[in-house]
């Protein structure tokens, strides 16, 4: 995870000097921009390394501190809006969170790790006291319905500072969750918790998929996939729950944290193209992208790039983490997690294939692009969509339970029904769901096809305008507070009621 932030972090300031170049006329955002950076690296490091709850607390609170500012840095009253929504809802995070130190230290008298690991045992106190800290942490990753604060500040972030939100800030507080529930308190959560976890993940995964096929700018969708991706990374809790009763750190958590390092390197690549795209068009609305791969082919082939290692192709570090995954959930007789593994492979091609359908149309008339294409940046977010896409080529055998060579196996038949499965799938979601017209609407291909799926399409488009209006109002400060305190009661529940 170290090497992660700091191949991310290096990786986006180079893409971002270009844009944060301290100059006479405009100082305050450029220096304002670099300390923030070595903030969330300083923050980042601190939590993977952190000894002590209260230590993990104070780093998410500097990682929080650093990131809001990020959202803002424009000054405009739309980003300053987003930011402080940003905030507030962190900020009642923080407070469940430390909550639930404060239950800890005065049960047991301390908050090192190793201590309390040896300490915590099935009490009240200790019970509602993970059920406050892990919805703290919930609400900090925005795991549905807790994702009140995240669209709105990607959509008006600069591209770096998107990039950072979606893959490595997230990353803080799902880490501390890792720490809390595999190393303090394994024992504790019983069976039903896994499952409710991974339950919102797999929520984020359908319903965010479906709201980012609906989207009309890129950098919305891209936000809105982010989303379903952290939801991807809470199936492996049920499937780290062992006969012993415990979350074991085995093959689920492996594969897990590969996911993580993974979604890190693939969607701060693919913001970064998204910050390329809009600044040579001017706009980075997805209707209006034909012919973008001409003019800009770096930033679509890292954009590409990225989205196939996010759909869990080989040899990506997704595809390692998916097999892993699917592997656990096959031994543990878990197949309804196995199911929606795969649905979310499929979903992530298809908002994958309807950008990508987009920018290699051919255009009506030239493109003319309002500022040059940047050489470091287009190669910056290549070597990182690179390098998610790479990670399965690494000799990952000798630390995770796979076959020698297993990675390799690029060309052999399971491998091309790997990619034919979420490519195909995910055409047809993007023709079902999504309500932009089509690059080739006019052809008489689509017309006859039209002819066939236009009912069913229909239908699709009507499910989704539905599941987007329900997503509006879970994102409705009401409705966040509500979910917010149903999720720690159901949370405390499910403990109180597996330990009884």
């Amino acid at each position: 995870m170290l090497a992660t932030v700091a191949i991310v972090i290096c990786a986006v300031a180079i893409f971002a000097a270009t844009d944060f170049r301290p100059t006479e006329a405009k100082t305050r955002a450029p220096f304002a921009f670099w300390i923030l950076l070595l903030a969330i690296w300083g923050a980042l490091n601190t939590i993977f390394v952190g000894g002590d709850l209260f230590t993990l607390y104070v780093a998410l609170e500097l990682l929080t501190f650093a990131a809001v500012p990020l959202v803002s840095l424009d000054g405009r009253a739309e980003t300053l809006r987003s930011a402080l929504r940003y905030l507030l809802f962190a900020l009642l995070g923080s407070v469940l969170y430390l909550s639930g130190t404060a239950l800890l230290y005065g049960l047991h008298g301390t908050l090192d790790i190793l201590l309390l690991s040896h300490r915590v045992s099935v009490e009240p106190g200790a019970l509602i006291a993970a059920a406050l800290m892990t919805t703290g942490l919930l609400a900090k990753t925005a795991l549905f319905p807790l994702h009140l604060w995240l669209p709105p500040a990607h959509a008006g972030a600069p591209a770096a500072a998107s990039a950072i939100l979606s893959g490595l800030v997230v990353k803080g507080s799902f880490f501390i969750l890792l720490r809390l529930w595999f190393d303090v308190m394994p024992a504790l959560p019983g069976f039903a918790v896994p499952q409710l976890l991974a339950a919102l993940g797999a929520g984020a995964i359908v319903f965010e998929s479906v709201v980012a096929l609906r989207q009309e700018r890129l950098k919305l969708l891209i936000a809105y996939s982010t989303l379903a991706q952290i939801g991807y990374l809470f199936l492996m809790f049920p499937l780290a729950f062992g006969a012993s009763g415990r979350l074991e750190s085995g093959q689920a958590l492996a594969g897990g944290l590969l996911q993580a390092i993974s979604h890190a390197t693939a969607k701060a690549a693919m913001f970064m193209a998204v910050g390329s795209i809009y600044g040579g068009l001017g706009h980075d609305r997805i209707t209006g992208l034909r012919g973008v791969a001409r003019a800009l082919p770096l930033s679509v082939l890292a954009f590409a790039l990225g989205g196939i290692a996010l759909m869990g192709l080989q040899p990506s570090g997704a595809s390692l983490a998916k097999e892993l995954l699917l592997q656990k959930a096959m031994s543990t007789g878990q197949w309804w997690w196995a199911i929606v593994l795969q649905a979310g492979g499929i979903f992530t091609a298809a908002y994958v294939v309807l950008v990508l359908a987009h920018a290699l149309a051919p255009a009506d008339e030239p493109i003319a692009l309002i500022s040059p294409a940047s050489r470091s940046r287009d190669l910056a977010a290549l070597a990182l969509a690179l390098c998610s896409l790479s990670l399965g080529l690494m000799p990952w055998e000798h630390y995770l339970p796979l076959p020698h060579g297993g990675a390799l196996k690029l060309f052999d038949l399971d491998a091309l029904s790997k990619f034919l499965l979420p490519a195909m799938g995910g055409a047809t979601l993007a023709i079902l769901l999504s309500p932009w017209p089509h690059p080739l609407a006019c052809s008489a291909v689509w017309k006859n096809l039209m002819r066939v799926l236009g009912p069913f399409r229909r239908t699709c488009l009507g499910f989704g305008g539905l599941v987007e209006r329900g997503d509006d109002a879970l994102r409705q400060w009401p409705a966040a507070s509500i979910s917010l305190v149903v999720v720690t009661l159901l949370l405390a529940a499910s403990m109180f009621a597996a330990n009884s």
